[in-house]
């Protein structure tokens, strides 16, 4: 299976050159309408369309250039992409080349409007020389083994002359020998005389290193996987559907079974009619019914001349129309168990029932326990009710392992339901990638910043997408399109706060409340006077407190400071802000991680800037085992894989936000009784708050001041 990782469109109606976009399991692409946000994921489904996604020239060719394109022969790039390889494939892929399984790691695929693929390797460097100390150590290897033999002392003497010589040949060749010198290096190895001697254990090891050399001649002749046909065709079967949706067919209420029938053989109906017909053919797969067959069991008793039935054809029909209930019962059932796994804005029980040629759908919650039918109920229902079963059913046969692409899904759902959308997406991420489009507020995922992209429309009138989600100028583009995460944020209310006070980013909610605890308990005790409000605000771990910081960047504020773990993941992350336009340069010491003030705990966490003896007992009141915590618990090392290893070892089960209540419960210990706090602790919290408490002169200002003195202004 291939993972996206990143895509770029170029040339496809309003899109000009994307960029590279980098994909997680879930993408969001924000912006307006007709920012083009259409345009960029219609060009991936086309990369590989699970169904139809044909090149439409008049429709697909950017406006300004279709005069020249349709006289070309088409053989122009619209869309690249670029893949993670599972173990499979890579394996597959190293034994088709000779290469190893890990130059495979990533795959290019790009598709021209001539429908053509190019595909490449980008991680495979295939070496043109070899070092010489490499075959210098074969050499020694062969030598010392051919001493150590002396069963033939004529054969043997042979052997290390040819040794000798090819070792000179080497040597004169420099530090780096080409294919063509290491095949001297065998021809002259191939000159010794063991040809009419008897087979030995000298002679075995002489062929086991010609054949040594002759392995590094031919690894330095392998054609590049990128012309090797087979390799590439390899890699295309492996590309992913994607699966593009726009239009999710809401059911009906009142279905009429021969117009289902016919619909469901037709290839010819419009968008809508196709649309509705595929939710009815999911509906109809997803309980296990079958539209003839409900119909065929309803079917009343007919005698030829108007005759009465007999008592058997009597019985007959009525088993059939008790069976066909029984059918319609259990189906209801299915449907009302799963969807409500799913719906979380009631309990919902759905019932099917069939009259003759009708098929019907009949509605009831606890609130409403009257039915109604399902056309009677709102349009956020019937549109999640469709939308559950498509993408229900067809992700996990039909389109198993596709990539799913959503243009403005759930616009007709309540805002609470809509949340309920972005959660639904999460567990369709589990087994297919997903690539949706939208301007709602609602759908955006505070805590997942890093998934979320800006589109708008660049002041050349082309398409444009950014990472970047601050909000720049109230009648910018990008402001707009980013618009809906700061609502999301609840930034657009509370943005007068925020400029009067300073802003901490950290991780999680759970370093939240510790910050929050450290700050209350300094003030307290004097050690910290801060001019300004502090505020911390969780960011949704390493990896969302990058998206999350060009939020607070603003022009004329010093960016806000981080404070991150000193686990892997957080110390790339530090990295790529003191790196990155924002904070490089005078600004890279306000990111900063535990471990700058923990050096001697490894992967440090906020927890561990607490005192030892406090964590340990607070622990040890939350959760109890056989073994008490503080009979367990080591002052040296991190703290919170001692709680997990704890937790494992006695059967504790740690509930999904355990930290946050640890942090909370901690909170309150340290507000309550900060005199317990040992002077080490408190000179470490005041060490790390004491570049908060510190006004900094804003960025403007500054470059004012120093242009005055420039030009001799006083």
């Amino acid at each position: 299976m291939l993972k996206l990782k990143k895509y770029q469109v170029t040339g496809f109606r309003s899109v000009k050159d994307s960029g590279w976009i980098e994909t997680d399991d879930v993408t969001a692409l924000i912006g307006v309408n007709e920012s083009g946000k259409t345009n960029l994921i219609l060009p991936l489904w086309k990369l590989n369309p699970a169904n139809e996604g044909k090149i439409v020239p008049l429709l697909d060719y950017p406006r300004g250039e279709y005069s020249d394109l349709r006289q070309q022969d088409k053989g122009r790039v619209f869309v690249r992409a670029q893949f993670e390889a599972d173990a499979a494939l890579m394996t597959g892929l190293s034994k088709l080349t000779g290469l190893p399984a890990d130059s495979f790691k990533m795959i290019d695929m790009a598709r021209l409007f001539s429908e053509r693929y190019t595909i490449g390797f980008p991680s495979v460097a295939l070496p043109a020389t070899v070092d010489s100390a490499e075959l210098q150590k074969v050499l020694a290897e062969a030598k010392n083994d051919v001493e150590g033999d002396t069963s033939d002392e004529i054969l043997g003497a042979s052997l290390l002359a040819a040794i000798a010589a090819a070792s000179k040949l080497v040597a004169a060749g420099g530090g780096q020998i080409s294919k063509v010198q290491v095949e001297s290096v065998h021809e002259k190895l191939s000159e010794a005389p063991t040809g009419e001697t008897a087979d030995s254990p000298q002679k075995e090891r002489w062929q086991q290193l010609l054949a040594d050399i002759s392995a590094t001649a031919e690894r330095l002749g392998l054609v590049h996987p990128n012309n090797n046909e087979k390799a590439r065709q390899l890699a295309l079967k492996h590309l992913p559907k994607f699966v593009y949706y726009s239009n999710y067919g809401n059911l009906d209420s009142e279905i009429y079974l021969p117009h289902v029938i016919e619909n469901l053989k037709r290839t010819d109906l419009g968008p809508k009619e196709e649309a509705k017909a595929r939710t009815l053919r999911v509906l109809f797969n997803f309980v296990g019914l079958q539209a003839e067959e409900i119909l065929e069991l309803g079917k009343s008793v007919t005698q030829p001349g108007g005759a009465k039935p007999t008592s058997e054809q009597i019985t007959a029909a009525a088993e059939r129309t008790k069976e066909r209930s029984v059918l319609l019962q259990s189906a209801s059932a299915k449907l009302t168990k799963e969807f409500r796994n799913w719906w979380k804005q009631g309990d919902y029980r759905f019932r099917f029932e069939a009259d003759g040629d009708h098929f019907r759908i009949w509605v009831s919650d606890d609130k409403r326990p009257e039915e109604v039918e399902l056309e009677s109920r709102s349009t956020g229902l019937q549109w999640f009710l469709s939308f559950f079963l498509v993408f229900l059913v067809e992700s996990e046969n039909a389109h198993e392992d596709s990539i799913l692409l959503l243009d403005e899904p759930g616009l007709s759902l309540h805002p609470l339901s809509q949340k309920d959308l972005s959660s639904f997406f999460d567990s369709l991420a589990k087994t297919n990638q997903l690539v949706f489009t939208t301007h709602s507020p609602f759908l955006v995922d505070p805590d997942r910043l890093d998934q979320v992209r800006a589109v708008y429309v660049d002041p050349n009138g082309a398409t444009a997408v950014s990472t970047d989600l601050r909000a720049g100028k109230a009648a910018s583009p990008e402001f707009k399109s980013v618009y809906a995460v700061h609502s999301a944020l609840g930034l657009s209310v509370s943005d007068a706060l925020l400029q009067g006070c300073t802003n901490v980013i950290v991780e999680g909610p759970s370093d939240q409340n510790y910050m929050s605890a450290i700050k209350t308990v300094l003030i307290a005790l004097g050690k910290i006077t801060p001019q300004r409000e502090l505020l911390f605000f969780p960011g949704g771990g390493a990896k969302g407190v990058h998206a999350f910081v060009p939020i607070f960047a603003g022009k004329d504020e010093a960016p806000p400071h981080v404070v991150l773990d000193s686990d892997k993941q957080g110390l790339e992350f530090a990295e790529k802000l003191r790196q990155g336009i924002i904070y490089k340069g005078n600004h890279a010491d306000r990111v900063r991680t535990v471990g700058d003030l923990l050096p001697g705990t490894a992967s440090a966490e906020v927890e561990d800037l607490i005192p030892h003896t406090i964590m340990v007992d607070v622990v040890s009141r939350l959760y109890r085992g056989e073994e008490d915590f503080r009979d367990v618990a080591k002052a040296a090392g991190a703290i919170v894989p001692q709680i997990e290893a704890y937790a494992k070892a006695n059967g504790v089960d740690l509930q999904p936000g355990w930290k946050v209540d640890l942090a909370r419960a901690v909170k309150q210990r340290l507000i309550r009784a900060p005199d317990e706090c040992p002077k080490e602790s408190i000179d470490l919290w005041a060490k790390l708050f004491e570049p908060f408490a510190t006004p900094v002169e804003p960025q403007a200002k500054k470059e004012t001041g120093a242009a005055a003195k420039g030009s001799g202004r006083r």
